[in-house]
């Protein structure tokens, strides 16, 4: 017997070496952990525990079976996180650069069930130089296996990838079907096809971090939602993430204690300039209403002209968007749209409220967003509101113009509760070019035509450019004072806790993809 557990004790300690000492040093040298490692910071201390430690290939051909390695370069298994179930694959790039193939596909699959079935969140580690192409097809359908389940699982329970190295060729496509993906700034990159290829193709230089890195698709593509300058503040942010979600479709997202006390919060009621078209802030109206220091903003550098992410409002998960006055003037357009649809989609999924605040003067036009499709993607924010079923309230502090007002959550697509501000204004479109149409004859055959224009202007502005109109059909519950909107929301959220509403009988909807 003490030789069976001396045999299982250098089996442990072979497998827990993975690529070796020497491997490992370098993986330290580029900056980055080992697998092991960033497993060992995101789980609660003494909480992993490892499933297919002694897994290995199966392939014997162009010499792997001389390369066999405990784990087959994936370490996969469950813990807690903040003491919440939760399961977890860590590629291990030391081990064959991390490759997938049909044994480490497995290992990740099995881990993907369990998740599934156990109704936890899962978080993957991705740092894979892609297929092993010496299992040639065998690799290519253990990616496909991968993505089937991703695709099963969304929905059900809560998937976040961390991008912690290199993800190219189809392996980009796991990350792309989960919740949110981080990458980790200058030492990872996501792309379909790499710079030698795109070189080949299409004649252009361009480096990888150009191409796939973080920064890239931060900013441009919108492919990843958060990044962070090293591992540990990926990490960290993995951790914060999963703070605000539940643990699967079934259940609430975990509230915090919270003891009420003096709600007005003044600081609102300066925040609106008292010139319609002068900019601010919507991060000050959002900072000065939910709890102290809980805001995460999702997709910070993609789209600013909307803002949305996570929040509490009496220690209660809540998720947020909103227009953003100082980025374009809050206008809807393509990246905007299928942003802020996407947040919605995952908070309606999840059981996370919904708060909307609202100010846009209408859609962006121009031919790059027609030829584009902004009507298809301008559908899918409407689509995702429209479909929602968690609890939905709208503050519409300032412009409320054209179909925007309507995809903004309005009652008319189901929102449960919208309130306004006095500095509201819910109409077709702007004073002045309202203005233009609907007088245009007088103010051609007035005198002086600029101040027949002023004029009208100003008639349109008292009769439209404000939210009693609204308020007197029913489209706004209330018309309230910017100090009063942490309170009403407080008491509103609270009413709407046992909301039930469910959709019409269905296979599942059609939206505008």
């Amino acid at each position: 017997m003490q030789e069976k557990l001396d045999k299982l004790d250098r089996k442990i300690s072979e497998a827990l070496k993975g690529g070796g000492e020497k491997r490992i040093e370098a993986q330290h040298a580029k900056g980055k952990l080992t697998a092991r490692e960033r497993i060992h910071f995101l789980m609660d201390e003494g909480s992993f525990e490892e499933i297919g430690m002694l897994v290995t290939h199966r392939s014997v051909e162009f010499g792997l079976d001389k390369q066999k390695v405990l784990g087959d370069g994936v370490v996969t298994g469950y813990g807690t996180v903040n003491g919440r179930l939760t399961y977890v694959f860590a590629q291990d790039f030391t081990v064959l650069g991390g490759s997938l193939a049909e044994a480490h596909a497995e290992k990740i699959c099995r881990i993907m069930d369990l998740a599934m079935k156990n109704g936890a969140p899962l978080i993957g580690l991705n740092d894979s130089g892609g297929a092993r192409i010496q299992e040639g097809v065998v690799s290519l359908g253990g990616y496909a296996d991968i993505f089937y389940r991703n695709t099963l699982a969304s929905g059900v329970v809560p998937q976040i990838s961390a991008i912690m190295g290199p993800c190219a060729g189809g392996a980009v496509y796991s990350p792309a079907l989960t919740d949110f993906i981080a990458m980790v700034e200058n030492t990872s990159y996501m792309f379909v096809t790499g710079p030698n290829v795109v070189k080949t193709v299409t004649h252009e230089e361009v480096s990888a971090e150009d191409l796939g890195g973080a920064s890239a698709h931060a900013t441009k593509s919108g492919v990843t939602h958060f990044t962070y300058a090293n591992e540990i503040a990926c990490i960290n942010g993995l951790k914060q993430m999963l703070s605000y979600m539940p643990q699967n479709c079934e259940e609430e997202a975990p509230a915090l204690a919270y003891e009420p006390a003096n709600e007005a919060r003044p600081g609102l009621n300066g925040i609106i300039p008292d010139n319609p078209n002068q900019p601010y802030d919507i991060r000050e109206v959002i900072a000065h209403t939910v709890d102290e220091n809980s805001f995460l903003e999702v997709h910070k550098d993609f789209a600013e002209n909307i803002v949305v992410g996570f929040a509490r409002l009496g220690g209660r998960s809540i998720g947020v968007v909103a227009n953003q006055p100082a980025f374009l003037a809050g206008v809807l357009d393509i990246n905007s749209s299928t942003k802020g649809a996407r947040f919605v989609r995952f908070c309606d999924c999840f059981n996370i409220p919904l708060l909307v605040f609202e100010d846009v003067p209408g859609f962006l036009p121009g031919t790059d967003q027609e030829w584009n499709a902004i009507i298809t993607n301008g559908a899918k924010l409407l689509y995702a509101f429209s479909e929602a079923t968690v609890p939905r309230i709208t503050v519409i502090t300032r412009k409320a113009y054209g179909g925007a007002y309507d995809v903004m959550n309005s009652k008319h697509i189901g929102a449960d509760m919208n309130y306004a501000w006095p500095s509201a204004e819910i109409a077709v479109m702007g004073a002045k070019g309202a203005a233009e149409i609907i007088f245009k004859k007088e103010i051609k055959e007035a005198e002086d035509p600029a101040k027949k224009l002023k004029e009208k202007e100003e008639e349109y502005a008292h009769i439209f450019a404000n939210p009693y109109r609204a308020a007197a059909r029913g489209y706004v519950d209330e018309v309230i004072r910017p100090e009063q909107t942490r309170q009403k929301l407080l008491k509103a959220f609270q009413m709407l806790e046992n909301k039930a509403d469910t959709l019409p009988r269905k296979k599942h909807g059609n939206i505008p993809l």
